[in-house]
């Protein structure tokens, strides 16, 4: 089973779904499930299926946590982002390496001293606070396996880049993005983190395809949540395409 999280201008993956949900230690997850090239599939809109849930008020922790408990392999997720970078266009495909996470007051770990406890695919009892390694916040096999599909295809993506995380919903202001370039982010964004965190605190793969929607604050003259979906939705069909390559081959 692959585990698929939609972000922005991605509400829906799975022809014929059955609509799921299961309790969690952080709440009702709610799921679509699937078939897809023979293989099952879990789909969770990070927003909703109506773009209703705020960056700050997602589930981060119970949709993570759903995703390990329903046995999936890995998390693969989508991300609407602006971009730092001449070379990283709108309409462009980046798969992350690396994040920068400006954001605050977020539940960002499972780990925090409290009861909660998981046993691992190793078998190992992880439980009260864990200093969990983040050296590759994105898992370095699936991502690998990502750019495998992506040149099967062949579609043109970029290797590598950094995500800056804010809290949004606004978007972030030019100083902003001045700073995050000067601290080498190329990419904004508003959910991979915790998600990201969270996944690697309970050893379950995770990675991004980012889809470059506009230019940040302060590199083209506003920027709006119309827009993001526009150019989202253009590239809806080789982002399902990728999705499906992925699946067949993992």
């Amino acid at each position: 089973m692959i585990a698929i999280i939609g972000g922005s201008g991605f509400y829906d993956f799975i022809e014929n779904s059955e609509e799921r949900k299961i309790d969690t230690p952080f709440g009702e997850v709610q799921f679509d499930f699937g078939k897809v090239m023979d293989n099952d599939v879990i789909f969770i809109p990070r927003h909703g299926k109506k773009h209703s849930i705020a960056p700050s008020s997602i589930n981060y922790r119970g949709n993570i946590f759903a995703a390990f408990k329903l046995g999936a392999k890995c998390v693969i997720t989508t991300n609407a982002v602006g971009s730092m970078r001449d070379n990283m266009i709108p309409g462009s495909l980046i798969i992350p390496d690396q994040i920068l996470d400006f954001t605050s007051g977020r539940k960002n770990t499972f780990f925090d001293g409290s009861d909660f406890s998981v046993k691992t695919k190793r078998g190992e009892i992880l439980k009260g606070v864990i200093h969990t390694d983040v050296t590759n916040p994105y898992d370095i096999e699936l991502r690998k396996k990502i750019l495998e599909a992506s040149k099967n295809l062949k579609l043109k993506v970029i290797d590598g880049g950094c995500m800056t995380v804010y809290n949004g919903p606004r978007y972030e202001t030019p100083a902003e993005m001045k700073m995050a370039k000067m601290l080498g982010g190329d990419l904004a964004g508003m959910t991979s983190a915790p998600e990201a965190f969270l996944a690697k605190e309970i050893e379950l793969p995770y990675a991004t395809i980012a889809v470059v929607t506009n230019f940040v604050a302060g590199l083209q003259e506003k920027v709006s949540h119309e827009e993001v979906e526009e150019v989202f939705n253009k590239n809806i069909d080789k982002i399902k395409l990728l999705f499906s390559s992925i699946i067949d081959n993992y």
